[in-house]
């Protein structure tokens, strides 16, 4: 610095240095004045936000995310990648990057924090809320550059930001939520480069893509939109140099894509090409299927309806701004159904086709037979990137129709009054915003939600739960079952207050409160329970008093001899088994199929499977004491055929280890009726004799076989029905000629007095001939027989 430099700084003295500064930030805070409403805003999200940053709790993802992260910095440390995988918790956890977790992990460690479960949750969910509405800032400078007006501006600001879910989701989603925020990151570039048509503006979109495609492979959305477009804009070109530049920068974003990816996930590092093939494969056919409630009935995420992601986003999003989307993307079809040759060139036209084939692409793409999506539409949380600003364009369509002042000010204030409706009903629900359903649904009939979608997948108010029975407890300590809600209540009591969780005891015996999801089993034990809409999310209760059980269970017969003694007494099984340890039982888990009667119904969301399906930790419904284990399980009120119970070890993500089975077993609950079926069976001689007898009784097929033990019922049926005419079959068997009725044993027989009967109703439409048998997957058939039907 010269001279003249030092003297000028001098004359500034400690009392005009205000003056200084002021004039120095002069040229920054006139740019900044036009936008004191953003501003404004974003300081009243972010001190919301901080007022209730201690109110949400952890789950399993944030754990597993930040182990990944972890070991990916110590790859990138170590460059040992054996050592990577072996610190992974599944083994496709390797195909996701660490943009977004490995600066949350940085951080941690900068400031000293990695080693204190609490301050590390605080730590996540505040910069993952930063980085939320970074995405509200981007919209807000996104719909600026697009509309030309800071009030539209602010509503695309608002829409994206007042998501009721998404609020919730902000806090704690680190998979979801900083894809949706890159996704609007990656339009605002978008718009940038095209407008600009630069090497560099494209390279930073490109960087930015590859960011997105980082998080989560459905990146490729703009990754193939972008050359398209460019591909549309070499066709328009008038002359060899226009053609050049879009050379360029098109090849300026594909290779800044291509290395912003490869940097980001470690697994590329070693063999990029051989490896980018098998993450793209793996990601775009994810290897995780679920279970998943929908209107009421259950399904397999790969077999979702078509109508599951429309109805999921149009019931969980503010149902004003449902209403402006459509308004919205309507708009822009016509417009560009009246000027094609203005929707081909490029501007704001074209790019508001590109929001619509953002939303609608995706959308389509899901409702496709093969699609794999579960937890409602999480993954697809980017899809309100776009349609923030499609309700944007909803707005303004309605400001120029309505022509008159007064009703362009009652569209704004309808607006308005959209965006007060959903924060108010996000206050009324807190801290379960990410629970929110629309009045598209009934809210309001107890417990009728949770028996048609699935409210909280990640049992997300487990800390609340446990905050609500320390603040309602006088007692220290406070004595629970730890070991239920598949982890969430360990992780989340690790992240109380000191004092609160040293009041916390995992106690085993009968005098520990147990947790569930949903509603207690035995209502008159209930405790406390966190409900949103009248719908129990987790409750806390007593256990039953297991005294009885045991003595009820003494002087009966046991249904079931296996691990334990089972014993079916007053519409519960009982477990017992003595000598006993909490070793024997702490660690493990126990399953319990329900298989109804002939004519019972099963609850709807059932009905799927053919029987009801529980798992639950035996401390949750039974106590260790005085030397022995007993537990009470109620069963449902409907009809019960035969049950299946048992026990495993889980396995394990952390050492590889698969699930272990330590015993199982089968037991029928209404031998009169089996016994019938068996007599019936052998009064008559069998159509084919194998491994078991087979019969046609009544229109059923009935197998029998004895003497028989479980090993002979373990592997599936298979069961192959040839009509007389193909015609008579469903539309998705015809092309196989035959109807597939396989099942598994339990669910249609029984293993009672050392024999085995199952009965399987057979179509109503002429039968030609049956082939069945069992089979066990990957190995091939055990035992088959084939005979002939006729009329």
């Amino acid at each position: 610095m010269g001279n003249d430099g030092i003297m000028t700084l001098m004359r500034y003295t400690p009392s005009n240095l205000p003056a200084f500064a002021m004039r120095a930030l002069a040229p920054a805070m006139r740019a900044l004045a036009p936008h004191w409403g953003a501003l404004l805003g974003l300081a009243l999200f972010l001190v919301a936000g901080l007022a209730v940053l201690d109110d949400y709790g952890s789950h399993w993802d944030e754990y597993l995310q930040r182990r990944n992260a972890a070991a990916a910095l110590h790859y990138l440390a170590d460059g040992d990648f054996g050592a990577y995988k072996s610190r992974l918790l599944v083994d496709h956890d390797k195909f996701y990057g660490m943009a977004f977790e490995a600066p949350l992990l940085l951080i941690e460690r900068a400031i000293g924090i990695d080693d204190d479960p609490r301050a590390v949750n605080l730590s996540r969910h505040l910069h993952s809320r930063l980085f939320f509405l970074a995405g509200g800032l981007c919209a807000y400078l996104l719909a600026l550059r697009l509309f030309g007006s800071r009030p539209l501006a602010l509503f695309a600001m608002g829409f994206l930001l007042l998501h009721p879910r998404l609020y919730g989701h902000s806090f704690f989603n680190a998979k979801d939520i900083p894809f949706l925020v890159m996704f609007i990151i990656a339009l605002f570039l978008a718009h940038r480069a095209f407008r600009r048509d630069g090497v560099a503006a494209f390279a930073l979109l490109g960087a930015a893509v590859g960011i997105l495609m980082n998080l989560r492979i459905m990146g490729i959305i703009l990754l193939a939109a972008v050359p398209a477009l460019r591909a549309l804009d070499f066709a328009l070109a008038s002359g060899w140099a226009e053609r050049k530049r879009v050379l360029l920068t098109t090849g300026g974003f594909a290779l800044a894509a291509a290395l912003a990816v490869y940097a980001l996930l470690p697994y590329l590092w070693p063999e990029p090409v051989g490896r980018a093939v098998e993450w793209w494969s793996t990601l775009s056919n994810h290897p995780y299927v679920e279970h998943q409630l929908f209107r009421g009935a259950w399904s397999l995420s790969v077999d979702a309806p078509a109508q599951y992601l429309p109805v999921w986003f149009s019931i969980t999003a503010p149902p004003f701004a449902l209403l402006l989307g459509g308004v919205g993307a309507g708009a822009i079809l016509v417009a560009a159904a009246r000027a094609p040759r203005e929707a081909t060139r490029n501007g704001r036209l074209r790019f508001a086709l590109l929001l619509v084939g953002c939303f609608a692409l995706p959308v389509f793409a899901v409702m496709l037979p093969g699609g794999n999506i579960y937890n409602g539409w999480r993954q697809m949380f980017f899809l309100w990137a776009p349609f923030a600003l499609l309700t944007v364009f909803g707005i303004q369509w309605l400001v120029s129709a309505l022509g008159r002042t007064r009703l362009r000010t009652a569209a704004y204030g309808a607006a308005t009054a959209g965006l007060a409706a959903a924060v108010i009903s996000m206050a009324l629900i807190h801290p379960n915003q990410q629970v929110y359903f629309n009045i598209l649904v009934d809210r309001v009939t107890p417990e009728r939600l949770g028996t048609q979608y699935v409210m909280d997948y990640w049992r997300h108010p487990a800390r609340q739960a446990l905050e609500r029975l320390l603040a309602e407890s006088s007692s220290f300590p406070v004595k629970a079952t730890m070991s239920s809600l598949r982890g969430m209540l360990g992780i989340n009591a690790r992240i109380l207050p000191d004092a609160d969780r040293e009041r916390l005891v995992h106690a085993p015996g009968p005098d520990a409160v147990v947790f569930a999801s949903g509603p207690a089993a035995d209502e008159d034990l209930a405790l406390h329970a966190v409900s949103v809409y009248g719908n129990t999310l987790i409750s806390i209760a007593r256990k039953p008093d297991l005294e009885a059980a045991y003595a009820a269970a003494a002087s009966s017969e046991p249904i079931i001899r296996s691990g334990f003694d089972v014993h079916h007494i007053d519409g519960a099984l009982v477990y017992v088994k003595e000598p006993c340890s909490a070793a024997e039982v702490t660690g493990s888990e126990f399953k319990l199929w329900v298989v109804p009667r002939d004519g019972a119904d099963l609850p709807r969301k059932w009905e799927f499977f053919g029987h009801e399906y529980r798992r639950f930790h035996f401390l949750n419904l039974g106590a260790v004491a005085d030397g022995k284990c007993v537990a009470s399980v109620p069963l449902p009120d409907y009809p019960i055929a035969a049950v299946r119970t048992g026990q495993w070890l889980p396995g394990s993500h952390e050492t590889g280890r698969r699930e272990v089975l330590l015993w199982k077993s089968d037991a029928a609950l209404n031998l009169g009726a089996w016994r019938e079926a068996r007599r019936d069976a052998l009064s008559i001689e069998p159509r084919a004799r194998a491994v078991f007898d087979l019969r046609l009784i009544d229109g059923a097929l009935v197998y029998v076989k004895e003497p028989c033990e479980q090993t002979d019922t373990e592997a599936r049926f298979f069961l192959h029905i040839t009509p007389e005419r193909i015609d008579d079959l469903p539309d998705n068997r015809r092309r196989y000629e035959f109807d597939n009725l396989d099942f598994a044993f339990f669910s249609n027989g029984a293993l009672f007095e050392g024999s085995c009967a199952a009965r399987i109703p057979l179509p109503d439409y002429p039968i030609s001939s049956i082939r069945t048998g069992q089979y066990v997957g990957g190995v091939g058939e055990i035992w088959s027989a084939e005979f002939e039907v006729g009329r």
